[in-house]
């Protein structure tokens, strides 16, 4: 466990070291009436200083994790930590370095964004009244909504009311930032406003997690990503080691599939997959700088050789069977 100093619930909770944790699950367990299990013994650990990319198929447990982790909803059993500190006993310390962005934002339509953001800093007992107009102009600046401060909330874009709950979420100087699903139902031109926000927070030193089912938007802004299906969690690590983890594949180009596929196999590849114009197979423990030869010596005529690393979206459907959403 992170050692944190303690100090009163209005001062700021020591951030952890870059290599620390920042939220730290064991046996995270949710059941529902009627003996749904959402989330199913949930062992999750989410670096400092990571823009850590929550994925899996829409049901498959994230947002119901994200709403136990912020306490809007309790665990049947398991435990967690926000900034090194056991949940929910220090909810008063930690949360108030927690910004999150659930389900989409909610203003008060009739009032402009600085209005509904000054509303907001009011009810932050944590800070001083005196700095709040500074604090929410920095907000909203931040996210590049200056010029439609005074416009009402009502009259906003699906994007820029998105934008409004970053702001929101980032009013005060925050140790790590939740957001769930924060690009759903926009526009590519607001899809695309939002990951650079997202890049700005991470790049700033706010651990960012990330709650998301579209492989564009891990590829862009994610260090390390957790994958779950079904409730539990299948995959959890940097980004480069989920390619890694799928291995490289060999691809032949020939008139001869099956030919080709003996040979692969006998070699040491996977269990080949033979298609209409070649073979596809996992490279395994062949060595590929022979593969040739061997398959040219075989008589097998070959009109291309490649070696692949597998997309995401490969990796990902052969992890959980399901698809993704691939871009928005």
């Amino acid at each position: 466990m992170t050692t944190v100093v303690s100090r009163p619930n209005t001062a700021r909770v020591s951030a952890p070291s870059r290599h620390a944790a920042v939220l730290r699950t064991e046996g995270l367990t949710k059941q529902f009436p009627g003996g749904q299990v959402a989330v199913d013994g949930l062992d999750l650990t989410v670096p400092a200083g990571s823009v850590f990319g929550f994925l899996g198929p829409n049901g498959s447990g994230k947002t119901t994790t994200i709403r136990m982790l912020l306490g809007l909803i309790s665990p049947t059993t398991g435990s967690f930590e926000l900034l090194g500190r056991p949940m929910p006993d220090a909810a008063g310390q930690v949360l108030p370095q927690v910004g999150a962005l659930i389900e989409g934002p909610a203003f008060y339509p009739y009032l402009s964004g600085r209005d509904n953001l000054l509303r907001l800093d009011a009810a932050d007992r944590t800070v001083s009244g005196r700095g709040a107009r500074q604090r929410v102009d920095e907000a909203l600046h931040r996210v590049g909504l200056s010029a439609a401060a005074t416009k009402r909330y009502r009259a906003y874009s699906l994007g820029m009311r998105q934008r409004l709950g970053l702001a929101a979420a980032l009013l005060r100087p925050r140790e790590l930032l939740v957001l769930d699903e924060p690009t759903n139902g926009l526009d590519p031109q607001g899809t695309r406003e939002v990951r650079a926000i997202i890049r700005d927070v991470g790049a700033g030193g706010t651990t960012v997690f990330l709650s998301s089912h579209l492989l564009s938007e891990v590829e862009q802004v994610c260090s390390h990503v957790g994958v779950m299906n079904h409730g539990r969690l299948i995959f959890s690590g940097e980004l480069g080691e989920l390619r890694q983890a799928a291995g490289t594949r060999v691809r032949v180009e020939t008139s001869r599939p099956a030919a080709a596929a003996a040979v692969l196999h006998q070699r040491g590849t996977g269990e080949p997959d033979i298609r209409a114009n070649g073979v596809v197979a996992d490279l395994a423990d062949a060595d590929s700088e022979h593969l040739v030869e061997a398959l040219v010596t075989a008589g097998v005529p070959v009109r291309q050789f490649v070696l692949e690393q597998p997309d995401l979206e490969d990796v990902f459907v052969e992890l959980t069977g399901e698809g993704f959403d691939v871009d928005q």
